[in-house]
């Protein structure tokens, strides 16, 4: 079976050559057999819909796009990142409260590009032992880091917090958008995915489930503004080697992490581009508000 998780994929229309390990449907037991059930049902609703709207930007994905464009006889429109990015740090239209919270005050007070951003959503996550592993070679790392850890921040206390941040909740992009974020290791969600290309950040993988394990490798592979944090053949991962990985990404020196974030800025002028006046998310906007003003009053 191990074997076959690491074979190529390459005829599902409009997806580049995939392994079997980075599709969605590779966990067949528990949670994702779950999930595999629930998303067949919602699928096979799609006959009955009047419209398909996606959270993509058309030029990130246009082959998959098109290729359900000649799949259904529906309009197929991609609206994405469809993120508040009006209200981003970097956005030159965002204002600064005197009233903002004590982790934007933190973030202030560090050095650009300094810090890691660590969160493994609000869904799922990793085991026990697998969670004290990653917090002890976070920590002896010696890399500066903001954690949203949610209900699990008690586990940090005997590890001390010296050089990083650890909250139970913040404004994820306006996070992400801060100077002072260098790099985010994340669980590969799609909209912490989104943000993070709109926000010019290069990643640290660590998909749990579902669609993540897909978005890590659209990550890595194709926008090539990523790095996985394990091995495919790798059941859990030890606190030495998330030690040696987190310095070796946060190193400002490091040229093979500095063309990742070159790329990671083309990727993020897509995201903006999609967004601005004539962009292809905005043109697709537009054309599905007067697809259904013209059905609503014809």
């Amino acid at each position: 079976m191990t074997g076959k998780m690491h074979e190529q994929v390459d005829y599902i229309p409009g997806i580049p050559s995939i392994r079997v390990l980075d599709l969605p449907t590779s966990s067949y037991d528990g949670k994702g057999q779950e999930l595999l059930d629930i998303t067949m049902d919602v699928f096979s609703t799609v006959s009955k819909a009047q419209y398909l709207l996606f959270t993509s930007v058309y030029e990130l994905e246009s082959s998959v796009i098109n290729a359900l464009k000649q799949k259904f006889p529906i309009p197929v429109y991609s609206i994405g990142p469809a993120i508040p990015y009006f209200t981003s740090e970097k956005n030159p239209s965002s204002t600064t409260s005197i009233d903002e919270p004590d982790y934007i005050k933190w973030l202030n007070a560090q050095p650009n590009g300094s810090v890691l951003y660590i969160s493994q959503g609000s869904f799922l996550s990793v085991s026990r032992d697998e969670l004290d592993e990653i917090i002890a070679g976070v920590h002896d790392s010696g890399v500066r880091f903001f954690w949203v850890a949610r209900d699990e921040t008690v586990r940090f206390q005997k590890y001390g917090c010296s050089v990083g941040l650890v909250v139970p909740w913040c404004d994820q992009l306006k996070v992400l958008s801060h100077p002072s974020i260098g790099g985010f290791w994340s669980h590969c969600g799609w909209n912490s995915t989104k943000e993070a290309a709109f926000s010019c950040l290069p990643m640290l993988t660590f998909p749990i489930i579902w669609d993540q394990k897909t978005n890590s490798k659209q990550i890595v592979e194709d926008w090539k503004i990523g790095y996985r944090v394990k091995k495919h053949d790798q059941c859990s991962i030890m606190r030495e080697e998330i030690s040696s990985l987190l310095k070796w990404f946060m190193d400002s020196g490091n040229e093979e992490v500095m063309e990742t974030r070159r790329r990671a800025e083309e990727i993020q002028k897509i995201c903006q581009f999609s967004n601005a006046n004539g962009g292809s998310s905005e043109i697709n906007i537009d054309a599905f508000i007067k697809d259904v003003l013209f059905h609503k009053y014809s």
